[in-house]
């Protein structure tokens, strides 16, 4: 019998564990030394537990930083170097190839067909080229649109288990308490939120074939809401992926976005309305070229603000949503276009004003300018975030995150929430969401 072939996973607590728990977890050839870690900060250090790792695992698989792959392939006589995780550039990838083969390892990128799970509801995945794209209310406007035909739906979102990996096993969101007992960091509520404001259940966790089955119970359709850029964990009848033409280009430039953008059934190309021309036909021109068979269509995400006169003329810091402005290296987002549009009479640049772990951010980000990302990872974090605000002098925050952060921090000035839609002008994504559900 020959030896197991031993592999590392390179991760940032998502996609990493999927590729295990599908790929890895019962399969006698392969033995998993360690995950490492990346992009979120403090989620190294753990261990994938015994309880989720599953009988050829009985002490847990330790999760070690990123920058140690050299000192483990040689270590540890790793065999494979797996990547898996999401929304970074083709070259980063390969760079981390040639590191791993570099130093002896085989390296591997796992495919769609064995990673994606089989729903016996009808499943509906929106996915993105970027994070920062508009799959979030892409995903929301299809929700309603089940809900107005008497279509009970359940969202299944992306992973984002940066705590207790055992109790996060399998969660269910339907209320604030919900996210309240479950310590969600700010990153997570951006993304459950929105669904409980509209009275819909959310699934998230760890364990996604346990958490597929949890809402098949309750759900008649399955709506996959993806994270950053990656594919979906559960095969789909209708791949719907947003494309940005705000950066033009990454479609063909990112990864898994690039496959996602090859993958789809219909590629929306969103934000037509900020966009320029060239920059909308650079995206339209790569869809045709790559994927022939996919509907193309035109979407924006209007924006809208609770009290617009609070914005105009007045000293306004942005807090943008922090994935679209940090690793989705936006550097601006809805807040800064509403009080561009709006005649804010300055936005202020909270630089001089960063403490800690906020200050870091833009050390590492270095598109980040005027824009806050809203990063709330760990306890600390969210009262730096409350510490910047509260230092920078301004007449009021306008909040681009999709949360309410007046729930979470206290400010010494008031805020004002921004938030988008999707608009379907042709009703194209209503017509083909009504032909599945009716098929």
């Amino acid at each position: 019998m020959s030896e197991k072939k031993r592999v590392v996973i390179m991760g940032a607590a998502g996609k990493d564990f999927h590729v295990f728990n599908t790929v890895y977890r019962d399969n006698p050839e392969f033995e998993v030394v360690c995950f490492t870690a990346t992009q979120i900060p403090n989620i190294e250090g753990r261990k994938y537990p015994a309880e989720l790792a599953g009988s050829l695992y009985p002490e847990g698989i330790p999760i070690l930083p990123e920058e140690d792959i050299p000192k483990i392939i040689e270590e540890k006589k790793v065999d494979q170097v797996v990547f898996a995780y999401s929304d970074v550039s083709h070259e980063y990838v390969m760079h981390r190839a040639s590191l791993a083969n570099a130093h002896g390892a085989d390296y591997v990128l796992t495919g769609t067909r064995h990673t994606m799970l089989k729903s016996s509801k009808k499943v509906i995945a929106v996915c993105a080229v970027r994070t920062g794209s508009g799959k979030s209310q892409t995903s929301r406007y299809i929700t309603k649109l089940l809900s107005d035909e008497g279509i009970k739906a359940a969202a299944i979102r992306h992973p984002m288990p940066y705590g207790d990996l055992t109790k996060q096993k399998v969660q269910r969101f339907a209320s604030y308490e919900d996210m309240d007992k479950a310590e969600c960091t700010i990153e997570e509520r951006e993304e459950y939120e929105p669904y409980i404001e509209r009275g819909l259940v959310v699934f998230a966790g760890v364990d996604y074939e346990a958490i597929l089955r949890e809402a098949e119970k309750e759900a008649d359709v399955i709506i996959w809401d993806g994270g950053n850029n990656d594919t979906p964990f559960v095969k789909p009848d209708l791949h719907i992926v947003v494309a940005d033409p705000l950066r033009p280009g990454h479609e063909m430039k990112y990864h898994p976005g690039e496959t996602n953008f090859r993958m789809a059934d219909v590629i929306i190309i969103n934000k037509v309305d900020s966009a320029t021309p060239e920059q909308i036909e650079i995206v339209q021109k790569h869809a045709k070229q790559v994927n022939p068979n996919a509907t193309i269509l035109k979407a924006t995400s209007p924006i809208t603000v609770e009290d617009p006169e609070m914005v105009k003329g007045k000293k306004v810091l942005c807090v943008e949503d922090g994935p679209t402005i940090t690793h989705g290296e936006m550097g601006y987002g809805a807040a800064t276009v509403a009080a561009q549009r709006l005649g804010a009479g300055e936005i202020v640049d909270p630089k001089p004003y960063l403490v800690g772990s906020i200050k870091a951010a833009f050390e590492k980000y270095t598109q980040l300018d005027k824009a806050l990302p809203a990063l709330g990872y760990f306890e600390e974090q969210l009262k730096e975030l409350e510490e910047v605000i509260n230092n920078t002098p301004c007449d009021v925050v306008l909040a681009g995150t999709p949360i309410d952060l007046s729930r979470l921090i206290k400010t010494n000035k008031p805020i004002v929430r921004v938030r988008y839609d999707f608009e379907d002008p042709e009703e194209t994504i209503k017509k083909m969401v009504n032909g599945l559900i009716k098929s």
